[in-house]
């Protein structure tokens, strides 16, 4: 499954890089090769960090992803408009916070990109961690560009379409990343507390 996952997160990166130096030459009038430029800091191959899109947050802050290395992050996809399964993934991650203690806690992120970025606006993920009362302190809710939520979407084997009405069938699932941002555990259940994710949740954030 690693394995697999460090061969994808290489596609998308090479994919989005290619494109980038065609459109930059084509522009240029060129065909020397682009240097590449030098990593700030070195990621595992399966790292979904490698990824090298830039986000925005419910605050308007704009920040790459990767820098939630560091933190043990809990993170997933969704939309505002969604009326069922969304805001009970939002609900699920606020069940497992309550089965830590208040150390484990203070050391968990939640990272929840929007699917719908186009009405999804800084105004409307404000207005979602305010209604639900989401500690902006470790509750990210962001927002990215079409291609980069694809991209984010794939790497994290989130699989989504959007439908005639502008809603979406999506994945729904949990996904927990290491301090290095590879995958330790995917979780499906929703509504309910997954025991086997949350024993992996308190391994990570006690090491």
């Amino acid at each position: 499954m690693k394995m697999k996952l460090a061969l994808n997160i290489r596609r998308t990166i090479a994919a989005t890089s290619i494109l980038f130096l065609c459109a930059f030459n084509a522009q240029a009038g060129t065909v020397e090769p682009t240097k590449p430029a030098k990593q700030t800091q070195a990621f595992p191959g399966d790292s979904v960090y490698q990824l090298p899109i830039t986000l925005e947050n419910q605050q308007g802050n704009k920040f790459k992803l990767a820098s939630q290395a560091g933190n043990i992050v809990i993170t997933s996809m969704f939309y505002n408009s969604c009326e069922y399964v969304c805001p009970m993934l939002i609900d699920t991650i606020r069940m497992l916070e309550k089965k830590l203690d208040e150390k484990e806690k203070s050391r968990l992120s939640i990272l929840l990109v929007t699917l719908d970025p186009a009405r999804d606006n800084v105004t409307t993920l404000q207005s979602i961690a305010k209604t639900r009362e989401l500690d902006k302190q470790h509750w990210v809710l962001a927002r990215t560009s079409e291609k980069s939520v694809r991209q984010l979407a794939a790497v994290l084997n989130i699989q989504y379409r959007q439908m005639e009405s502008g809603e979406f069938n999506h994945t729904s699932a949990l996904i927990l990343l290491d301090k290095n941002g590879r995958i330790l555990a995917r979780s499906g259940t929703l509504g309910t507390v997954d025991d086997e994710f949350l024993k992996t949740i308190k391994s990570a954030l006690n090491n």
